[in-house]
């Protein structure tokens, strides 16, 4: 900065100064003492009362040098405004020279590339797969007349705790927003269902048979088929009191399932009631209220010793007389079973032959089996419950449900007939693997153009947008490449047709078109392009 910078620099600053009078004055002749005028600065509410934090400092520092009005050691390099914006900005501390360090020169370290332990990225590759699962999640829901819902992933903690007792309660990833509210990641899609139904009041139609496919994080122990987040697939029915839900909804999946390769001799289900083990209670006098909590210890018996779950039913007041009955009523395998253990009138007996019933006109009744010990883990279930395995017993369940008719009252609502299923993404893929019946999903486009020429590029742009509108995918060799690189791009995504344009063919606004197939190569005005 030269000497008239300077020379303007100290008229900005003489101005603010009493009986200033030289305007002329160059910087070296303005290296006064601040000490005489420093009452003047102290009461001048043109100077931000933060440049007063080191009057020993001002009064003895010139002020073109001073740190505020300098970044670096060479003085001048910001205006006087800036540096005064600068320093009341700087308010709060005392006045010091700012250090600065030159750029590091040394690269930094690479980050952790993986994700979180228990979560997965989706490159485009597992992308392909992902869309092509849901795709069939959507394409069943739709063929079975379900609407699609979606709610945000952070919910109140409440809407997943209201149920004591339940294994997924420890599992919340929950915390406090910086509002102070409660919230947790939702591990499950149903509870968030139940919060808008409820909020569409009487203005709902029902039946209301509505899917969705969310997201869903639980802290867990990971293992094969099971993650700290998965992707769900839900169908739900609310309005319809009889199995005729459950029916639908189990030939749902069975639908899925043979759509994907997968037959009876591959998956089955387990069926059961949780109004057998109702009636189980309810002939040793067990009350009402421990029924929830007993069905959430049950469903631990593939999970723990004999011991322990006689431990944790006793824990509940259980008499031991009826912790034997409870017990071995789950070993029952066979709905004659049932019967002669229930009688003929037991609600949970007529419901589940019912339902084989109707599966038997769905043509699944081959996939279906009873299976006494079901009972599911959360604690909302009241009727029939049923979940799908593995039948060479590889893999966890692939997905449950069940129905849920109390759900919407322990929310503040009225009691609503509902049932529903959680299918996860991660079971069913590990299951497909398995059978080899994962497909081949690569990278593909229709079309890939390249220009000869840089001058033809907006030409080739406007055959690219031509070709998009007709609904060709195409992709656009951006840059100027050897013909050696797109042919090479070509089979990397596969694509039908090579289309090229250089000035020749720009001159007669035309393209050649090669067809990968069958290796022709013609030429094709861009007007009949398609």
């Amino acid at each position: 900065m030269g000497m008239a910078s300077n020379a303007r620099l100290a008229d900005s600053f003489r101005a603010l100064l009493p009986g200033a009078s030289h305007p002329s004055a160059s910087p070296s002749s303005f290296q006064c003492s601040f000490a005489a005028p420093f009452s003047f600065y102290a009461s001048n509410p043109r100077i931000p009362q933060s440049s007063l934090a080191s009057s020993s400092h001002l009064a003895t520092t010139p002020w073109f040098s001073h740190p505020i009005l300098t970044e670096t050691t060479t003085p001048h390099q910001r205006s006087f405004g800036s540096s005064i914006r600068a320093e009341k900005a700087a308010s709060s501390t005392a006045l010091k020279t700012p250090s600065v360090s030159a750029p590091s020169s040394k690269k930094q370290a690479l980050i952790d590339t993986q994700p979180p332990r228990g979560t997965r990225d989706f490159p485009p590759e597992e992308m392909r797969l992902r869309t092509w699962l849901f795709n069939h999640f959507r394409e069943v829901s739709r063929l079975f007349g379900f609407e699609e819902f979606d709610a945000p992933v952070l919910e109140s903690e409440e809407l997943f705790t209201r149920k004591a007792g339940e294994e997924i309660v420890g599992q919340l990833y929950n915390f406090d927003d910086k509002g102070g509210r409660r919230v947790a990641l939702r591990p499950e899609l149903t509870p968030s269902l139940a919060r808008i139904i409820l909020s569409k009041g009487k203005g709902l139609s029902l039946p209301a048979k509505w899917f969705g496919i969310g997201q869903c994080w639980r802290y867990e122990r990971t293992t094969r088929g099971r993650r700290r987040e998965h992707y769900q697939w839900n169908m739900d029915v609310f309005g319809v009191q009889g199995v005729e839900a459950e029916a639908e909804l189990l030939s749902a999946i069975v639908t899925f399932f043979s759509r994907l390769g997968l037959t009876a001799k591959d998956v089955g289900f387990r069926v059961s009631s949780r109004k057998l083990l109702q009636d189980v209670l309810g002939r040793y006098s067990i009350p009402s209220e421990s029924f929830a909590s007993v069905c959430v210890v049950v469903d631990k018996i593939d999970k723990l010793p004999r011991e322990e779950i006689e431990k944790e039913l006793g824990a509940l007041s259980v008499p031991p007389e009826a912790v034997t009955g409870i017990l071995q009523a789950l070993t029952l395998k066979s709905l004659s079973g049932l019967e002669d253990l229930l009688g003929a009138d037991s609600d949970a007996v007529r419901e589940l032959k019912q339902l084989f019933a109707l599966a038997d006109g769905y043509g699944i009744a081959d996939w279906l089996q009873f299976d006494a010990s079901v009972v599911r883990g959360l604690a909302y279930y009241t009727g029939v419950v049923f979940e799908a395995f593995d039948r060479e017993g590889k893999l966890r369940a692939i997905c449950g449900g069940g129905r849920y008719d109390k759900l919407l009252s322990t929310f503040g609502g009225d009691d609503t007939p509902a049932c529903g299923f959680g299918f996860g993404d991660a079971v069913i893929v590990e299951l497909l693997k398995e059978r080899g019946l994962l497909p081949d999903l690569p990278h593909v486009v229709d079309d890939v153009l390249v220009t000869l020429d840089e001058e033809c590029r907006p030409m080739l742009n406007s055959v690219a947008a031509k070709l998009r509108a007709a609904g060709r995918s195409v992709e656009l060799v951006l840059e100027s490449k050897k013909m050696k690189w797109v042919f090479k791009r070509v089979e990397q995504v596969g694509a039908s047709r090579l289309i090229v344009i250089g000035s020749d063919e720009a001159a007669q606004e035309a393209v050649k078109v090669k067809d990968l197939a069958t290796r022709e190569e013609t030429l094709v005005m861009i007007k009949d392009l398609v």
